[in-house]
């Protein structure tokens, strides 16, 4: 499956007729996307942040 992101005025009442039109199709589906704070919290919960003492040992890191 592969993934479009739209930028639209919201605000345009065109472009939200469009949106709305594409979506009644039945085709497409809309995804709401997380604020990049819950990505970032849900990339803490779930350990995926790593730290480094020091540039050499972020190296060796990413190289594993």
């Amino acid at each position: 499956m592969a993934s479009i992101l739209l930028k639209y005025d919201a605000r345009n009442s065109i472009a939200n007729k469009t949106i709305e039109y594409i979506l009644s199709l039945g085709v497409f589906e809309k995804e709401e996307l997380a604020s990049p704070f819950t990505e970032s919290d849900n990339d803490i919960k779930k350990g995926r942040i790593y730290t480094a003492k020091d540039a050499d040992d972020l190296i060796r890191q990413c190289l594993k």
